[in-house]
């Protein structure tokens, strides 16, 4: 466990497996970006199962877990360019970003606006273009409903992003965890209100999974599905009993998954022209 300072803001992230703390390693390095408002530790399975092979991070983002809790700027600009400033100051040279929720959209925006420092991407439940497509006014109301009970909004919402055969416990840890982030996490639903990645990713130059629990009642999986079509390198891939939050709720099949989109990062597919 470790800070570095990056893009002005001191960021909390895990370090481990192979090539830990040199920058090389027998696999492409592996950087963890989770969803809205939790931490690095939502990938703990995944991390411990990938450290054996590939140098392996994970980290807390700004205004969340043992992050800085700026009153500004967050925002997604400044959280992909936070994530391109971890890489430089890491000397993490073209990671594989795995990115669930929230975190899927920084990792989809990295890639596009810096592709030759990205191996590739693994989208898992992003939202897409769902949020200003659908769900506008459900953030309005949510964002105040968490600024007048933070902890009863997020004890009503937080357990709908679990399908019906994750450990309950998943959901109580997760809203333990949001509670010490931040209050201006909450800002972070401005963004995706107005994002559409679709007008974009045709320019996407590197691999792509998008992956999406069948049972997912926050995004559609139709949303992976379409952004993995408009994707040059998109592959989409549906995880059967899983909600939103697929890698905790079903590691083994997530891990696979991610291993297959390590190999063909090694295989160094082309960037088009």
């Amino acid at each position: 466990m470790a800070y570095t300072t990056a893009n002005g803001i001191r960021l909390f992230h895990t370090d481990t497996g192979t090539g830990t703390g040199t920058g090389t390693g027998t696999g492409t390095p592996v950087l963890f970006l989770h969803g809205w408002g939790s931490g690095s530790h939502v990938w703990e399975a995944q991390t411990a199962e990938l450290a054996a092979d590939h140098r392996v991070l994970a980290v807390d983002l700004r205004g969340c877990g043992r992050t800085d809790h700026p009153a500004a700027g967050n925002t997604t600009d400044a959280n992909v360019a936070d994530i391109l400033a971890l890489l430089d100051a890491l000397g993490l040279e073209r990671p594989l970003l795995v990115g669930s929720s929230l975190g899927a959209t920084f990792a989809l925006e990295a890639a596009l606006r810096a592709p030759h420092r990205v191996a590739g991407v693994v989208s898992i439940s992003g939202p897409g273009y769902w949020p200003a497509q659908a769900m506008s006014e459900t953030l309005r109301t949510l964002r105040t409903a968490l600024r007048d009970d933070r902890a009863a909004t997020l004890s009503g919402w937080v357990p709908q992003w679990f399908g019906p055969e994750a450990d309950p416990g998943l959901a109580a840890r997760t809203v333990e965890q949001i509670l010490r982030s931040g209050p201006h996490v909450i800002d972070l639903l401005n963004a995706s209100e107005t994002g559409d990645p679709r007008e974009t990713l045709a320019q996407l130059a590197v691999p792509a999974l998008f992956l999406h629990g069948r049972l997912d009642t926050e995004i559609p999986p139709e949303v992976s599905r379409t952004l993995a079509r408009l994707a040059p390198y998109g592959e989409f891939h549906e995880i059967a009993r899983a909600g939103h939050m697929p890698h905790q709720e079903q590691p083994a099949t997530v891990n696979a998954l991610i291993r297959t989109a390590l190999a063909r990062a090694a295989a160094d597919a082309p960037l088009p022209a």
